[in-house]
């Protein structure tokens, strides 16, 4: 049978608070989630049974007179999870978990009552085509939580300050013991004189009405980069609800969405659109000034340009995000008009170019003239 002094690696003397610190050191040292070593998480069972023996001055007397027949009868010989007599909830979290901040993300433990960052805030903004493309600065109004400049965010009248509640003794949480024939049961909740905030304001602010915070609406600029699109993120630093106890405030996230134009598409950091021409501008070639996001730009159609032809204008897209200097391309989609009625005198010349091609005349002529001179 194991000596729970020895477990634990103090002497028989020792008094309650040495076998709590004993307790604690071990169980930081071979807690399952910490030590990964094969037979840590027996090791652990059994610092948590000489704890929980030795921490109860009647179980600890029985032992000490009986040994282990003086106990055997009592609480979690198999279970491995000991009460952890007058250890609060933050103790017990603390002890597991404290000092390993390189293995477990940061160092936890902290109680309820301190400072607590403020929440995220989200807000939704829609940009034309034109901003999408080049950013620049966009004005925006917010509705958030900002700490009331009467309290300083305390929540208590100017002059008075919040009390340790006397409830939890400011840990935000109470415990219940109840002892089984199985052995000992600790439930742990919310302190229900504080709400788990763990101190109480007995005279509340009469601007927040004792909640430290306020709803305000404030305007902030924000700075579009250039080449965002629909679902970009940006995120504002500081600029979520504030606080709690001095905590600090939270994020805002913008959401972009880009409006539909009118005359532009985009692919990526491609921009898209249509030309349409007549069909003599499509045979002879032509030169023509076209809209782009950067202004007209003159465009040349080669001689037998196609229906449906895409002709780049090379660096008139979209700016790479994050990379303004980069651009993408103007793709221009060319569609060929067909005149559905001619004059008299149009007529008499394309029938005249029908007869020195060789094509046939008359109804539905000048369809087939034309669709012969695409099929090229």
């Amino acid at each position: 049978m194991p000596d729970y002094y020895e477990t634990l690696g103090v002497s028989r003397d020792a008094d309650k608070e040495e076998i709590k610190r004993a307790y604690r050191r071990l169980a930081r040292k071979y807690h399952p989630d910490v030590n990964k070593e094969q037979g840590a998480e027996e090791r652990f069972k059994e610092i948590n049974r000489a704890y929980e023996i030795l921490s109860e001055p009647e179980m600890k007397a029985r032992y000490d007179r009986f040994g282990e027949a003086g106990v055997s009868s009592g609480a979690g010989a198999g279970a491995g999870y000991a009460d952890f007599g007058d250890m609060g909830f933050a103790d017990i979290f603390e002890s597991f978990f404290s000092g390993f901040a390189g293995g477990m993300g940061q160092q936890t433990g902290r109680r309820r009552g301190g400072p607590t960052r403020g929440d995220d805030l989200r807000l939704d903004l829609k940009l034309e085509f034109r901003e999408a493309v080049f950013g620049g600065e966009k004005e925006i109004r917010i509705p958030h939580l900002e700490n009331c400049n009467t309290c300083n965010g305390t929540g208590a009248k100017p002059g008075t300050r919040p009390r340790t509640c006397s409830t939890c003794s400011g840990s935000g949480q109470v415990r219940r013991a109840t002892r089984t024939p199985f052995g000992s049961f600790t439930q742990v909740s919310v302190c229900p004189t504080c709400n788990g905030e763990g101190q109480v304001i007995e005279d509340k602010c009469e601007t927040c009405g004792g909640a430290g915070r306020k709803q305000e609406t404030k305007k902030l600029k924000i700075t579009i980069p250039p080449g965002v699109d629909n679902g970009t993120r940006l995120r504002v630093s500081k600029e979520g609800d504030a606080g709690l106890r001095g905590g600090p405030p939270g994020d805002l996230y913008v959401y972009l969405f880009v409006e539909e134009d009118a005359e532009f598409q985009r692919d990526g950091i491609n921009v898209l659109s249509d030309l349409k021409i007549s069909y003599l501008q499509a045979i002879l070639g032509c030169r023509l000034q076209v809209n782009t996001v950067d202004g007209p730009v003159e465009l040349k159609i080669p001689p037998g340009t196609q229906p449906n032809t895409v002709l780049t204008l090379e660096n008139n897209g979209v700016p790479k995000l994050g990379n303004p200097v980069s651009r993408g391309d103007h793709l221009i989609t060319i569609q060929i008009d067909i005149p559905s009625r001619i004059t008299a005198e149009e007529r008499e010349l394309l029938e005249k170019l029908a007869k020195i091609k060789g094509d046939r005349t008359g109804k539905g002529g000048l369809e087939d003239f034309l669709g012969g001179l695409f099929r090229g």
